[in-house]
């Protein structure tokens, strides 16, 4: 890890547009020049971003709601809307880390298949069956009081991200998440209060089991990832989204509805 420079400001106004311009597709203004230079410094932004993409999708759900489509169907709006907003790229990153974690034989062939962008059998499989789960958690969640529910888990599982990119190597010299860099403990733990906190003031009692169920997740991915390719790229970050986004949205169905 790049050693700290203490005049380096743990946060920047221009961390927010930087966040959201990797994070989704939405049409933000991004100083490109700033957005590099602070790389993973950035991070801690990660689930103000998620706020936004979480807001968007809740929004699309109940204009569907309203116009008295049934739970089911505003459920895939909103998943939809989340690919749509994000370009699909946690999505590809779930399907690619499939594919190459077990359809590889040791780190260098599943490297080689995360990169083709060909997606095979695993990629597939993993793609139906999340966002089979999150479509029909979501279809379940949308009888409660949904928006807290789900900008919580739009915000905790791109928070999510932060600590594997500080705490795991970098698996490859290059790609996207060797472009950004890895941001330092105090980012991730920056990221991770946000989306702590801001669980806590809207769900209360019931993020306490959102929290445990989005650290397991995230710990299985770290886990996995260090066995299977010895650290994260930006595939691996994607499917940590996924994979903690899946588990935030059970945990609530199982709490909530």
């Amino acid at each position: 890890m790049t050693p700290k420079d203490d005049t380096t400001p743990l946060f920047t106004v221009g961390d927010l547009s930087a966040a959201l311009g990797l994070l989704s597709r939405l049409p933000v203004p991004v100083n490109t020049e700033l957005a590099t230079s602070r790389g993973g410094a950035a991070a801690w932004a990660y689930p103000i971003a998620g706020l936004a993409i979480g807001v968007i999708a809740c929004f699309v759900g109940q204009v569907a709601l309203w116009l008295g489509l049934p739970a089911s169907l505003a459920a895939g709006l909103i998943v939809a809307s989340f690919a749509i907003t994000t370009g699909g790229m946690h999505e590809d990153g779930l399907a690619d880390c499939a594919d190459g974690f077990w359809g590889g034989w040791d780190k260098i062939n599943r490297l080689k298949i995360m990169k083709d962008s060909h997606t095979g059998v695993y990629g597939v499989i993993a793609l139906v069956l999340g966002l089979g789960l999150r479509w029909q958690a979501v279809a379940l969640l949308l009888v409660t009081p949904f928006w807290p529910a789900l900008i919580c888990v739009a915000m905790l599982s791109r928070a999510a991200m932060v600590p594997m990119m500080a705490h795991l190597p970098h698996a490859r010299t290059e790609g996207l998440s060797h472009s950004v860099g890895r941001p330092q403990p105090a980012t991730a733990w920056s990221a991770m209060g946000i989306a702590g906190i801001a669980a806590l003031i809207l769900l209360q009692l019931a993020a306490l089991w959102l929290l445990i169920a989005t650290l397991m997740a995230t710990l299985a991915c770290a886990q996995i990832a260090r066995a299977k390719v010895g650290g994260q790229t930006g595939d691996v970050l994607g499917a940590t989204q996924q994979i903690t986004e899946i588990a935030a949205l059970l945990t609530l169905v199982a709490v909530l509805a």
